[in-house]
């Protein structure tokens, strides 16, 4: 039987993965920092995106992003093991996307990935302290250039 505390902590974490969908979706960088804590790590490499810290992640989406008029996060099914203020999971997300290519057409793809998480209970509610981005399959991937590089800015400039 769960307990009162277990029963919150998962509705909580599920409200995360919610946050981070729709921050992505609706392209709002800033909510992110509601989503991780400041000294996350990110990690997209496996599905052919940018590891990095938050800071680097939320300056890099807007422009990694930009070739996909349209897309949707939808987070579904959640293994998730409590421990305390931590916590690991692995969550299921259907990801619809349409490609728009230079000369304008655009096509419609599917992928299916996990993403497999370390959480962290903060003063401010759960976080994602680690993301890392596990893919599954893809249907009717069309060719694309390379994903932009995440580009560091020098201090002081």
């Amino acid at each position: 039987m769960l307990s009162l505390q277990e029963i919150s902590d998962r509705i909580e974490i599920q409200d995360l993965f919610a946050r981070y969908s729709f921050a992505i979706d609706e392209r709002d960088w800033a909510a992110l920092d509601t989503v991780f804590t400041p000294d996350a790590r990110i990690d997209y490499s496996e599905t052919g995106g940018a590891k990095g810290t938050l800071a680097e992640i939320k300056a890099w989406l807007p422009v990694a992003l930009e070739r996909f008029p349209t897309f949707q996060h939808m987070v579904a099914t959640t293994k998730l093991e409590l421990d305390g203020d931590e916590a690991r999971s692995r969550t299921i997300l259907f990801n619809p996307m349409t490609h728009k290519a230079q000369d304008g057409t655009e096509q419609v793809f599917f992928i299916g990935l996990w993403y497999r998480d370390r959480l962290v209970r903060t003063a401010d509610g759960w976080r994602i302290a680690e993301r890392y981005e596990e893919m599954g399959w893809s249907h009717n991937v069309p060719p694309m250039g390379p994903v932009p590089e995440i580009v560091v800015p020098e201090i002081g400039a």
